[in-house]
């Protein structure tokens, strides 16, 4: 095993979508895996960050960090 991350995406692209489909063009199958990447990226809620979708995990990041920025620079501003 090189990296227990990918090698975990790999299985399940392979056991829910890649083992599910016959493809019968290669246009069809860039269709079906990036439907199946949608998904995985915006719908399905992931455990390891806590139980939402990654996209809306990024969106919360996003604003942190915006939010700790605007707070570091009113603290350099009144200093």
């Amino acid at each position: 095993m090189q990296n227990g991350y990918i090698e975990s995406f790999n299985a399940r692209l392979r056991d829910e979508c890649l083992n599910e489909h016959v493809f019968d063009s290669l246009a069809e199958a860039r269709q079906i895996i990036s439907a199946w990447r949608d998904d995985y990226n915006q719908v399905r809620p992931h455990g390891s960050i806590g139980r939402i979708p990654p996209a809306e995990f990024a969106a919360r990041h996003r604003q942190a960090q915006l939010a700790s920025q605007r707070s570091a620079g009113s603290t350099t501003m009144q200093t």
